[in-house]
């Protein structure tokens, strides 16, 4: 796209991511039509937990083997499962050229890789440059879902990629899910390469910068609609060179720390989620397989042991019993880093973006 083959090009040159407090109070679980009744006070999270040396991902744990802190005081966990709450999920895809051509491959075998997600599951599909657009709103309905992806691959926005925006919009998106009570997450196909929101760039798309948002405004919305980024990376030997010539090139730092243009580690990382690898052959395989994934998490629930001022943000952390780690090693833990505390899953000041009517 003639934008970012100008950044791109630029850079050569010069050698140059809430858990719910005030959520409803009634979670229906997926499975043997179990209902877990909860208060409305109760603050849920959900972790990943992995052998550091393998990598493996470590199931069958019990509520017993993990302790939650809120801003360093523990607390007591109320509630705990793993993959009993539905899901709804929020693919976004970005498409940016060095990305496009992985979603032909991703839409052949998409309806294969969702069949790893549960009946009751829920699905939305956005694609983002500059703009977002709402390609699919939620549905359970995996066909629509399917061909909601194929019409994606035939999409193509002329206008360099906005991450922050991107993901802001996917994670406001999120506090429309039709499940009250289901954990919210965003699959995000990218390069990992957003082009930075400059004044410049904003001048050549067109779009005041009022109109943008920044890397703090998209994390205040995934935080306050509970929300966890999740990635796959198609990287190619562009992304390569960009990361190297302008990512990696000190002549560019303070840029990028004035104006952060978002980063999907960045995003996984404070929201709790994984990035995998992935290439164009495998990409559905990939989605399936970060499903999986997404069910293996554990959930937590506990009612805050102290008062704190609405919109206060409280810091999360999660420890395993050393009898854990005795046995299966040293672990790392996958959650997230914390909530705002009193903010409403279902409530967004957001403008939202367009939605593409079905053909």
């Amino acid at each position: 796209m003639r934008f970012e083959k100008l950044l791109r090009f630029s850079l050569l040159t010069l050698l140059v991511v809430l858990p719910w407090a005030g959520q409803p109070a009634l979670i229906q679980a997926q499975s043997d039509d179990e209902v877990i009744r909860v208060n409305t006070d109760l603050v849920v999270i959900d972790a990943q937990v992995l052998q550091k040396k393998t990598g493996r991902i470590v199931n069958s744990l019990t509520r017993e083997d993990f302790q939650i802190y809120e801003d360093g005081v523990k607390q007591e966990i109320t509630f705990f499962s793993q993959d009993k709450l539905p899901l709804s999920v929020v693919l976004l895809f970005d498409l940016t050229e060095t990305v496009r051509p992985v979603l032909k491959p991703l839409a052949k075998g998409a309806l294969q890789a969702l069949q790893h997600l549960k009946p009751g599951d829920e699905v939305a599909v956005m694609v983002y440059a500059a703009s977002t657009i709402v390609v699919q709103d939620f549905t359970t309905d995996r066909q629509l879902i399917t061909s909601a992806i194929e019409r994606a691959a035939d999409m193509k926005l002329d206008e360099p990629a906005f991450f922050n925006e991107g993901v802001f919009h996917a994670a406001a998106q999120s506090r429309k899910a039709t499940i009250p009570s289901s954990r919210r997450v965003i699959i995000w196909l990218t390069d990992n390469q957003p082009n930075i929101p400059s004044g410049w760039m904003r001048k050549m798309t067109g779009i005041p910068a009022g109109e943008l948002h920044t890397e703090k405004a998209a994390f205040t919305e995934l935080f306050e609609s509970d929300t966890m980024v999740t990635g796959l990376i198609e990287r190619s030997t562009l992304s390569v060179l960009v990361d190297i010539f302008g990512k990696k090139n000190p002549a560019f730092w303070p840029l990028y720390k004035h104006n952060p243009p978002g980063d999907v580690y960045k995003y996984a990382k404070q929201t709790g989620g994984e990035v995998l690898g992935s290439s164009k052959e495998e990409v559905s395989g990939k989605l399936a397989e970060l499903i999986d994934h997404i069910r293996t998490r554990y959930t937590f629930g506990y009612r805050p042991s102290r008062a704190q001022t609405p919109g206060t943000f409280c810091k999360i952390k999660l420890k395993m019993a050393p009898s854990i780690e005795k046995r299966e090693g040293k672990v790392a833990i996958r959650t997230r880093s914390g909530y705002y505390r009193g903010a409403k899953r279902g409530q967004t000041n957001a403008p939202p973006p367009p939605l593409l009517q079905p053909i």
